[in-house]
């Protein structure tokens, strides 16, 4: 990335975490969300998100629908489109059920900045743990289309835990992002990163406690 000034490179990159960008400045926590800054990371199968990774973030929230409604809607990722507001398009890499080794490109937009012009953001995921209606860990590349940067890339890990308690499932998530632009910034990266995890709770949340979702499961 020689020749390029770090204003555009973080113009780019900073108005979107790996998730939820179009909710951002809008979305407010969800109802019971909380945050963990001490807890112990969370894992799916002994794994979790990159230890050393600077920019980091995990949050939970407490839903009121059933475990195999919440976990349908988390997994069944060709559907995100219509209760995720952030995600415009997605695409399934692979058939069949939900596993170890799913793959799935999605894309989500980039608003426009003073410096680069509206744009999309690609991600590609691949589910690298899973226990069904427990927990899911998936990781994989985000990519900047048309900003012709060279090296724009975030990767990131992502750990999805489900836990039934009473009145509902708790739906705790952990993330980290790691590259150079992120971590050239590291407070306003992390900063995006908790508006986008707690944007995808809230829809989350939104989705599963509608009556449609819980006349239909």
């Amino acid at each position: 990335m020689s020749g390029i000034p770090n204003t555009r490179i973080r113009a780019a990159l900073f108005t979107v975490p790996l998730v939820a960008v179009a909710a951002l400045g809008t979305a407010a926590a969800p109802a019971g969300a909380t945050t963990s800054p001490a807890a112990r990371s969370l894992t799916c199968r002994g794994e979790g998100v990159a230890p050393h990774a600077l920019v980091r973030y995990r949050t939970e929230t407490v839903i009121h629908a059933p475990l195999r409604t919440i976990w349908k809607l988390q997994t069944d990722v060709e559907r995100w489109p219509y209760w995720q507001d952030a995600v415009t398009t997605m695409k399934r890499l692979d058939h069949g059920p939900f596993r170890m080794g799913s793959a799935f490109r999605w894309t989500t937009p980039v608003p426009p900045n003073p410096t680069t012009p509206a744009t999309s953001l690609k991600i590609t995921s691949t589910v690298e743990q899973l226990r069904h209606h427990s927990c899911i860990r998936w990781t994989g590349p985000a990519v900047g289309e048309g900003l012709r940067i060279e090296g724009l890339r975030i990767d990131g890990v992502h750990v999805w835990n489900f836990t039934r308690v009473k009145g509902g499932v708790r739906v705790s998530t952990e993330e980290t992002h790691t590259g150079a632009e992120v971590e050239a910034d590291v407070p306003t990266a992390t900063k995006l990163l908790r508006q986008g995890l707690e944007a995808w709770l809230r829809d989350l949340k939104t989705a599963a406690e509608s009556p449609t979702h819980n006349r239909s499961h």
